[in-house]
């Protein structure tokens, strides 16, 4: 039977939808069918997270894929980070991850990898996928189909994030760590119990319905409850995590947010402190003092565009150890290039044990621009809007590796589209608060009416 599709849900780097309005089991089934064939995949390993629907996904996801002929490793409930170590380490053909990550919980969705945790995307297979429901062309069932076993991976998992380090540096810090009701709330005690840290939990409990708020740390609002735990207990740092884990954010003992930018400056620190002269990969919306501080070290900055499948595919290509984005997305190449918020969480905690100082002083050197965080506007015409804004920074320094970037000496910003709706990414630092808010200002009225 051929399900009915809506292709909206196949996005560039995932599948992702309301469940089960838009994702529902038939198409789970219908991408297993045709995930196998695609990889050529005779095992797979498949993990999922904390919502409710994530189990009937599996089921029909997991029938799919037996049925051409693939044997299915269930790792239950783990975070994306220890699906992309799963597939990693013990060396399957590829690997799906049942999340929707952040969104709301009437969502679900899949990402996918090729063996050694290589992240499929549209372009390198996914829209093959959607097609082959689409025009309900699936592959032949296999006259043998595979089989469905267990396997548990986090003690594993937990062993891979501490070799990042030299855990017996870390100092006893008392640490804030917010879950958000997702799969933080498993992991961490699987790595925690190896370090002397004391560890005050905030919503660990696995819950899909977020019932305490949502579990997007990138939004300044659901960081709140955390920043309150760590004042309120005088804790050293806090942590918070996504839905899924692979994202992670940090908070100083004042409650003060510390952004991707900042976690990317020390973790590349902390990485060309073992490797001098490495190469070091951020994308083009962290701060000018990210690859200010990774030349003053010896580094070797490479500015990457924005997303996930371009970055482990130029990490890949140019040998790059570590690279970081705004967003809380952090990549090791000894993590398969792929990204890990607990790998980052280690080396962050790694740099903060071997300073002799707070975590709000750790950052302050380097923490010396404004920044405005990503603003969403919808607009009716990207191209004509983009065309308005270049037109009047026509004195600028102007690049177009992803979106526009305008560069001036003391400020600059990107405006970039989005890959899945008609709506413009704002991102804007300033050498002081002030001229940031003015062109944030300026920049948003150029967008949003076209006046400045």
């Amino acid at each position: 039977m051929q399900p009915r599709l809506d292709t909206s849900i196949f996005k560039s780097y995932d599948v992702r939808g309301i469940y089960p309005a838009e994702l529902n089991d038939d198409v789970a089934y219908g991408i297993g069918r045709c995930f196998v064939p695609l990889l050529r995949a005779r095992t797979i390993v498949v993990g999922r997270d904390m919502r409710p629907s994530g189990t009937k996904l599996f089921q029909a996801f997991a029938r799919g894929a037996t049925d051409a002929g693939a044997d299915v490793v269930d790792i239950g409930l783990v975070s994306t980070d220890a699906l992309y170590f799963a597939v990693g380490k013990f060396a399957f053909d590829g690997g799906v991850m049942i999340t929707a990550s952040h969104n709301p919980a009437n969502y679900n969705g899949m990402k996918f990898t090729r063996a050694r945790a290589e992240a499929i995307s549209l372009e390198t297979g996914l829209a093959e996928i959607r097609d082959r429901i689409l025009s309900g062309s699936l592959p032949d069932a296999a006259s043998t189909p595979g089989t469905v076993s267990e396997r548990d991976v986090l003690d594993a998992f937990a062993e891979h994030c501490l070799s990042f380090i030299d855990r017996r540096i870390v100092k006893p810090f008392k640490i804030a760590i917010d879950a958000g009701n997702g799969m933080a709330g498993k992991t961490v005690p699987y790595v925690f119990k190896y370090l002397p840290c004391d560890v005050t939990p905030l919503y660990f409990e696995l819950d899909g319905s977020f019932p305490n708020h949502p579990a997007s740390p990138i939004e300044p609002e659901n960081m709140a409850d955390l920043q309150a735990a760590v004042k309120k207990h005088a804790c050293d740092l806090g942590v918070a995590f996504d839905g899924d884990a692979d994202r992670m954010f940090i908070v100083d003992e004042k409650g003060a947010i510390v952004d991707g930018s900042m976690v990317t400056a020390l973790v590349a620190l902390n990485t060309l402190k073992r490797h001098p002269g490495a190469k070091i990969l951020y994308n083009l919306i962290c701060s000018r003092s990210v690859p200010e501080l990774i030349t003053r070290a010896g580094g070797v900055p490479i500015r990457s565009q924005v997303g996930h499948s371009i970055i482990k595919k130029t990490m890949r290509e140019q040998d790059i150890l570590f690279g970081g984005e705004h967003s809380g997305h952090f990549y090791f190449k000894d993590n398969w290039y792929a990204d890990s918020g607990m790998i980052a969480l280690m080396q962050c905690l790694e740099v903060f044990s071997e300073a002799t100082v707070p975590v709000s002083a750790v950052i302050a050197p380097i923490n010396t621009r404004f920044r405005s965080g990503e603003i969403n506007s919808h607009v009716a015409d990207v191209p004509a809007t983009l065309a308005r804004i270049e037109s009047h920074y026509k004195d600028a320094s102007i690049d177009h590796l992803d979106g526009a970037t305008i560069s001036y000496p003391h400020w600059w910003m990107n405006v970039r589209p989005s890959n899945t709706e008609p709506l413009l990414r704002l991102n804007v630092e300033g050498d002081t608060e002030e001229l940031m808010e003015q062109h944030r200002d300026e920049a948003l009225a150029l967008i949003r009416d076209g006046k400045a």
